[in-house]
């Protein structure tokens, strides 16, 4: 049915509109070469990676994915992300993707966890390449955390704090933080103290944008 879509409705690039696939070769190029951020919170207790500035084409795909139900985008994504992953310093062998967790209601408005879709992803595309990688989406987010979107470093430290659960799931002692975009790193910062706490290393965060 889907192949009987695209035939009768081909996709546009969510970024350009340009016709023939949800992002086009010349958008999917705005992911390029992984660079360190620098951010407070995360300041000596994590390395923070981003693919791109949070503008231009950037922005568009992102937020065409995670707002705006283009969810085909998930495949360029995740094949960003794991190219990405293979430019770190110290790359791991077999990486273990963590996703940074959503609340439970812009999970379901998105149709599902968004930076965890993003991970598999990544994992088939690696996969296909003879590399073994693995997802653990580990990292839960309790009652009453608000939707991060304006909120300021202090703010949304707040709005973690004690909020973070450790669900169920194998994950490994030294995984990898993933993320859509860094803004402050106040999240980012705030879930690597939780899993170090919890028994697991962060080796770095590794996110498609930063903003700011």
């Amino acid at each position: 049915m889907s192949k009987l879509l695209d035939l009768l409705i081909p996709a546009r690039c969510a970024s350009c509109g340009a016709p023939g696939a949800p992002c086009c070769a010349t958008c999917q190029a705005v992911w390029g070469s992984l660079g360190e951020i620098a951010r407070g919170p995360t300041a000596g207790l994590v390395p923070v990676y981003a693919l791109a500035p949070y503008a231009d084409e950037a922005r568009r795909l992102i937020l065409a994915y995670k707002e705006r139900g283009r969810r085909d985008l998930a495949p360029s994504l995740g094949r960003a992300i794991a190219e990405a992953l293979s430019q770190l310093p110290d790359p791991e062998p077999e990486p273990c993707l963590v996703p940074v967790p959503s609340r439970r209601h812009a999970s379901r408005v998105r149709g599902g966890p968004h930076v965890r879709r993003i991970a598999d992803e990544c994992v088939k595309v690696l996969a296909g390449k003879g590399k073994f990688a693995t997802v653990a989406p580990v990292l839960r987010l309790g009652a009453g955390a608000r939707d991060a979107v304006g909120l300021t470093r202090a703010e949304r430290a707040s709005n973690l704090d004690g909020r973070l659960r450790l669900g169920p799931g194998a994950c490994r002692e030294k995984v990898v933080l993933l993320d859509d975009v860094i803004t402050t790193g106040a999240t980012a910062a705030a879930c690597a103290q939780f899993l170090d706490i919890s028994g697991i290393h962060v080796s770095a965060v590794v996110a498609l944008a930063a903003a700011g």
